[in-house]
């Protein structure tokens, strides 16, 4: 669910990199935004409230915790900052475009370091996975706008 969740929004970031690029619309550019943001904001909180208590309890290594729970700070104020804008104000396509660069670094990291140390550390991904699918599915509920569950995925 977490690598699935990752490919959407890294595909929504490049869509937004072309509406930057084209001189997309106000209105393209504002619903982009508030989707990714939506979609990130769900994913942050599933992974603080559930995967990463999960993987303190089992990894030896903190800092890698640490590091992610850092950089969803830095991006929820990101996002906040980005909340308080409209996509004509300046430095808007400048802050979704660090907010991308931030979420690419922070994927890498998972997907490179924590993922692989967690499956040698045999998590069961398979129970956690129920966990955060389920809260994912409250939180959408809660937020609505722009997130879609992943029943499907794994």
């Amino acid at each position: 669910m977490l690598t699935a969740d990752h490919r959407k929004v890294e595909k929504l970031f490049r869509e937004y990199d072309q509406l930057a690029e084209g001189e997309g619309s106000y209105n393209e550019k504002e619903t982009l935004a508030a989707t990714i943001c939506a979609e990130l904001t769900v994913h942050a909180l599933v992974e603080e409230e559930i995967f990463y208590p999960a993987a303190r309890d089992i990894l030896d290594e903190e800092d890698l915790v640490d590091e992610a729970v850092v950089e969803h700070a830095t991006a929820k104020d990101l996002i906040a900052q980005l909340a308080d804008m409209s996509p004509d104000d300046d430095l808007y396509d400048a802050k979704v475009k660090v907010l991308g660069e931030l979420i690419e670094h922070h994927v890498e990291e998972e997907e490179d370091e924590m993922f692989p140390k967690l499956k040698k550390a045999k998590l069961d991904t398979a129970a956690l996975g129920l966990q955060m699918e389920q809260r994912k599915l409250e939180l959408i509920e809660e937020f609505g706008v722009g997130v879609e569950a992943t029943a499907d995925r794994e």
